[in-house]
């Protein structure tokens, strides 16, 4: 993949982002940099590496995610300075 100036500029159109010939060139060499240790890391042999971690292939520990009620009303109002037993009552902003 050939990553110019012009390459560039399109990249940077199509992510609605204004880029100056100085620094179309400089990110072309960024990219170029960044492919070319891609391709580096192409060449590791990893086959007999096993994966770290996939989402897919391993079941949450944790518990289902189901609405149920943990507390009480009066109980969270108790340490409210102000409530009239059913919402908290605070300073009108506007």
């Amino acid at each position: 993949m050939k990553i110019d100036n012009e390459y560039v500029s399109r990249i940077a159109a199509l992510a609605r982002l204004e880029t100056s010939p100085e620094q179309a060139e400089k990110f072309a060499a960024q990219f170029r940099d960044i492919i070319s240790y891609m391709d580096t890391l192409n060449q590791i042999d990893t086959a007999g590496v096993e994966p770290f971690y996939s989402p897919s292939q391993n079941m949450s520990v944790m518990r289902e995610d189901e609405a149920r009620s943990t507390c009480r009303r009066s109980d969270i109002l108790a340490n409210a300075p102000h409530h009239d037993g059913e919402y908290f009552i605070v300073p009108r902003i506007i």
